[in-house]
């Protein structure tokens, strides 16, 4: 089981086709597009079969007849190479849905032939994908063991008490070591040190690509910015809060934590 995110169509392939219709930000996968004239986006092999973003419009009839499904939705009923490549799928259709017309002159814009990007006809300029970098760091307090604690924070805007690790957009000019240490500190007043990268993970709400990191607490007292963190805790193996599901790098850091003590 394999997905190989690719630009054009490898020019030997011989095996079939899967199209993801993306209506609005939800999918619908078949194995046939919905509508010949609708736009549409190489996304890569998955299984040896191509697949295909299709730009649904937003004045067409549901191909899907109620049966689509927003990704974290379709997470838990498709391989993760799937849910992979629909994210994708999405990504594409909406930096093609916001890039019709150069961000410079406002002329019309056409797809590339040679790369994926969206040319300016009149000015030359050129648009790629957008994808934003973003940190997510555990912070750890003591020394490893069954006594270690982590740092897990609840965002201001999450309706259920989840807690989770520490995340922030990487700014201009900046290393992702830098942001690592910056995000903690503006999010929650805990200087940290040893940033160590763990992994990363594409995620497509709307265009990220979330950075993962482990950390180690240095100094300070939990102090919230209530803009961001509603609340903010340590927490022991034994006495974790609800934390996120499986679709998350951050559960994924959470988990490798946990596994380091059996």
């Amino acid at each position: 089981m394999t997905f190989r995110p690719l630009n054009v169509p490898p020019p030997d392939h011989q095996g079939e086709h899967r199209y993801v219709h993306v209506i609005g930000a939800s999918v619908f996968v078949d194995d046939r597009p919905a509508h010949d004239d609708w736009d549409t986006h190489f996304v890569g092999v998955v299984d040896d079969l191509a697949w295909w973003a299709v730009d649904v419009p937003p004045d067409a009839d549901d191909p899907s007849y109620g049966a689509a499904l927003d990704l974290r939705a379709f997470f838990g009923r498709a391989p993760e190479h799937h849910w992979l490549a629909a994210g994708r799928g999405v990504q594409l259709v909406e930096w093609a849905r916001t890039h019709r017309f150069c961000g410079r002159c406002a002329a019309p814009t056409v797809p590339s032939a040679e790369e994926r990007s969206m040319r300016c006809a009149a000015c030359g300029l050129v648009a790629f994908p957008r994808l934003a970098p973003a940190m997510i760091t555990l912070v750890t307090r003591g020394e490893p063991g069954p006594d270690q604690e982590v740092l897990l924070a609840r965002g201001v805007q999450w309706s259920i008490p989840m807690y989770s690790c520490l995340a922030g957009f990487v700014e201009p000019g900046e290393s992702l070591e830098g942001a690592v240490v910056r995000e903690v500190e503006e999010e929650v007043g805990i200087v940290v040190t040893q940033p160590q990268y763990f992994g990363s993970q594409p995620w497509p709400f709307p265009n990220s690509l979330m950075i993962g990191f482990t950390a180690a607490y240095e100094s300070g007292e939990i102090v919230c910015d209530p803009t961001e963190i509603a609340d903010a805790g340590w927490y022991r193996r034994d006495d974790l809060p609800m934390i996120p599901p499986g679709i998350s790098i951050a559960r994924r850091l959470i988990d490798a934590w946990v596994d380091q003590v059996k």
